[in-house]
């Protein structure tokens, strides 16, 4: 049977690819910070759930999530779905420094463990939650943005490696629109939002047909293209922040 270790399990994107990979069969790992979200996951299908506690900020989450590979039995698939942002117009330090470090030392450190252990052991495929926050530095949102496009060309450069090394490693950068998760629940309001259950069925599809890069939805894939040809004099013009709903 297929086995992947899904990052970020406990909530959102991660929780419905992690039950649709349960539905197609798959036995998973599933790790995220909070425990209890991932033992109501567990009891859904007992016999072919494991479960850790990673921070993926922590000393040690390496090891927790190598340790995780081995009681699951090998990793077929990795997906990683942590990441935090906010929209933080004012640069407050905080909001910009936990950003970074959450979404460029948190997702190296363990895409990083992930691409190391398929390289020793015959290959598979790693596929990221990034987003099209990477596309264009977005003022309202610089750390998030400037994080994403990292996130970006970190697996561009990989794949890249992975070829030249003649490793049997695949990849999918998944970029969504915004979507209708915690992570947005700031009281801001966003154009084009999409359901997570959606968001998650259209990620596993691409990850089934070996997509490297897979924007969602249609919509965002159509804006995100008119984004990249929009000239920097304009850009830095634009003026993006969206109006507070309440």
């Amino acid at each position: 049977m297929k086995k992947a270790v899904v990052m970020g399990a406990s909530s959102g994107i991660g929780m419905e690819v992690a039950k649709l990979l349960l539905a197609d069969g798959w036995i998973i790992g599933v790790a995220a910070r909070r425990t209890d979200l991932l033992e109501q996951l567990k009891d859904t299908a007992p016999e072919r759930v494991v479960m850790e506690t990673i921070d993926v900020n922590a000393d040690g989450a390496e090891d927790m999530l190598l340790s995780l590979i081995v009681t699951l039995g090998g990793m077929d698939l990795f997906f990683y779905a942590p990441g935090i942002g906010w929209q933080n117009p004012t640069l407050e330090p905080d909001k910009e420094n936990n950003t970074v470090t959450t979404n460029a030392l948190g997702f190296t450190r363990m895409v990083g463990t992930a691409f190391r252990y398929m390289a020793t052991h015959g290959g598979g495929h790693i596929a990221a939650v990034t987003s099209i926050a990477g596309t264009k530095g977005l003022g309202p949102a610089p750390a998030y943005s400037a994080t994403k496009a990292f996130q970006n060309t970190y697996l561009q450069a990989l794949e890249q490696q992975a070829n030249a090394r003649k490793l049997n490693i695949r990849f999918t950068d998944l970029r969504p629109g915004f979507v209708d998760t915690a992570l947005l629940g700031d009281g801001n309001r966003y154009p084009i939002l999409l359901r997570k259950e959606d968001v998650a069925y259209e990620m596993v599809e691409a990850i089934r047909h070996h997509k490297h890069i897979w924007v969602i939805d249609w919509r965002w894939r159509i804006l995100t293209a008119l984004w990249r040809r929009i000239p920097r004099w304009v850009w830095r013009r634009l003026d993006l922040n969206t109006k507070s709903s309440q």
